[in-house]
């Protein structure tokens, strides 16, 4: 089964407003993360956090995402990773931002193709991006390590390989309003 695990717990302070359900195309940042997703993997894991009510509403009848609440999400990213990791069985599985709406099922399946005993990292115009992919084992590294922990730290210990893929969108997260409506403009 190819999972992924999407991480939508965060604040978005940098953003000034909520970037989850912000308008993407004809749908939400999120909605469209997780199409992109769903376009290869059997499953998202969407871990939730600030307004979980919201998106455990939205998506609570999609039969292919199971929703996760992190009860610790202002602890940070690491906190989600782990909530995620907390609902696999062993298998690789992706982990991904779900402020990325552009990222293509194509990438997942590259980076499938291609998965080994290491970590590996789409690469495009010279600069690793998401999503990540990472072996089974890698769910036991991060549930057994500090809450101070950093995934990067932890996959740069496991070990790293990086896949040229043909798309910039592996980098484009959207964390500032500018880069969303950059980000738009480059959509349509």
């Amino acid at each position: 089964m190819k999972a992924c695990i999407m991480l939508a717990a965060g604040f978005s302070s940098r953003m000034g407003a909520w970037k989850m359900l912000l308008p993407w195309r004809k749908k939400t940042v999120l909605d469209s993360a997780l199409r992109n997703a769903l376009g290869f993997c059997d499953r998202v894991i969407l871990v939730t956090g600030y307004r979980a009510e919201e998106l455990h509403q939205r998506y609570a009848g999609w039969p292919a995402v199971q929703l996760c609440y992190n009860a610790n999400y202002p602890s940070g990213m690491f906190s989600s990773v782990r909530c995620g990791a907390a609902a696999l069985s062993g298998e690789h599985f992706f982990v991904v931002p779900g402020d990325m709406p552009a990222i293509d099922a194509r990438i997942y399946a590259r980076l499938w193709q291609h998965r080994g005993s290491r970590c590996l990292l789409p690469r495009y115009a010279g600069r690793n991006g998401h999503p990540v992919l990472l072996p089974g084992t890698m769910a036991t590294h991060i549930m057994a390590a500090p809450e101070s922990s950093t995934l990067r730290t932890l996959m740069q210990d496991f070990g790293c390989a990086s896949l040229p893929v043909d798309s910039p969108a592996i980098h484009w997260d959207l964390d500032t309003p500018e880069q969303y409506q950059q980000r738009l403009g480059n959509a349509c």
